[in-house]
């Protein structure tokens, strides 16, 4: 499985006025649970809603928001809604990122689902371009107000989404049970870290389903955790701040509970690039976080009310760990999203050294239009395995050319 993109959409600097809201989320009279179909798109979850009744749309289930974005303002316009008032959302040191509003008694539904009374925050624009980068229509992200309302379980491999009401939960002896904390209304999990020279280190880290990585470090949290000495620098992910970079290299393994997962690939931001990020991580104290690479491995539960969280393998558990084999990050453009601009060549990659450059746009590859790929397929097949000789296609300054290299696992 790739690595493409660790998106940040835990916001700074915003006022606190959303606890005050009447959440008002609700299964069907009569249901205790509901099972709502969701789609995975490079290890996210996304899920189909309907914003005031009206407006079918798609949303990004995400542990580490307070509460609901909507990413662009032209469909909350399109619905009329009225906006309470307007912030101008700043990163540390007090510099603008972006406009937004605050719109309130919002209404939002989801299959067997009804929740009216919400507060949303709306993004004057879309800064997070997350349809660009998932190669899908996807326009905001749900956040605490389900997780805190619901027992909430996330089947990756049969791509359901099952919310319970708590007071009808009852725990599978199936499942490995691990207390959480939940802080600032977000989910933490003590988990053990070996690195490469088999030191152990007890690791605090928030559970983030909204981040596509597998596992993120941060390396001044704790002395002992160290950058492998065999690493590589890369654009590793981005936010409204910006984007991302540091180091990525492969640990020894992670444990989380009676489970661990060997040679995993931990993310390691660079200081400066992840405080100028949406992740704020000095809010509460930690080392890290696991994402949707790891936590896809899972059948997983979580149950917010009570502190818990219920974890069952899958069949995808023990699959390799791979990063970005080609080295190049890409984003589909137009109404149908299948242009293809290359946007980011890591240093030293395979592509970097035949010649690609960021702005490209792929024509094809290995002979296949790029047109009639989504943005997934074009990533599997310019990620497939170490060894593999990719032919691209490409456009340039009006001009076409043609590339070929051969696939290298860095790390």
């Amino acid at each position: 499985m790739i690595q493409k993109i660790v998106f940040a959409f835990t916001f700074l600097l915003i006022p606190r006025l959303f606890h005050a809201q009447n959440l008002g989320f609700s299964i069907t009279e009569g249901r205790s649970k509901v099972k709502i179909p969701i789609e995975i798109y490079n290890n996210l979850i996304v899920v189909p809603v309907m914003l005031n009744g009206r407006l079918p749309l798609k949303f990004i289930l995400d542990t580490g928001v307070r509460t609901t974005i909507l990413t662009d303002k032209t469909f909350s316009d399109f619905l009329h809604m009225t906006y309470a008032r307007k912030y101008t959302i700043s990163g540390p040191g007090g510099q603008k990122l972006i406009d937004a509003y605050i719109a309130n008694n919002v209404t939002i539904d989801m299959y067997g689902v009804h929740g009216e009374g919400h507060a949303m925050l709306v993004l004057d624009k879309d800064y997070l371009e997350l349809r660009n980068y998932l190669g899908t229509d996807v326009h905001g992200i749900l956040g605490y107000e389900l997780f805190s309302r619901f027992i909430v379980e996330v089947d990756y491999q049969n791509k359901t989404l099952t919310l319970m009401l708590p007071r009808r939960f009852k725990p599978n002896k199936r499942y490995q049970k691990l207390s959480i904390t939940v802080e600032d209304t977000k989910p933490y999990l003590l988990t053990q870290v070996q690195m490469n020279d088999s030191t152990r280190i007890q690791t605090k880290l928030l559970i983030d389903t909204g981040a596509s990585h597998g596992l993120l470090l941060d390396a001044e949290s704790d002395s002992k955790i160290m950058v492998p000495a065999k690493h590589i620098s890369s654009f590793i992910g981005r936010g409204l701040g910006g984007v991302i970079t540091g180091q990525v290299g492969r640990i020894k393994s992670i444990s989380i509970g009676e489970y661990t997962i060997k040679r995993v690939i931990a993310n390691f931001p660079d200081p400066n690039s992840y405080n100028d990020s949406i992740k704020d991580i000095k809010s509460v104290y930690r080392n890290g976080s696991i994402g949707g690479e790891i936590l896809s491995r899972f059948k997983i539960i979580f149950n917010f009310p009570e502190e818990k969280v219920y974890l069952k393998k899958n069949a995808s558990f023990g699959r390799e760990f791979r990063y970005n084999l080609s080295g190049l990050t890409i984003r589909a453009q137009g109404v149908n999203l299948r242009n293809f601009e290359i946007t980011n060549v890591r240093e030293n990659s395979s592509a970097q050294k035949a010649n690609v450059k960021a702005g490209d746009t792929i024509l094809s590859i290995g002979g296949e239009s790029a047109s009639e790929l989504d943005l997934n397929g074009v990533d599997s097949m310019v990620n497939s395995n170490p060894g593999k000789r990719i032919v691209l296609e490409l456009e340039r300054n009006g001009k076409k050319i043609r590339v070929e290299f051969v696939l290298e696992n860095q790390i």
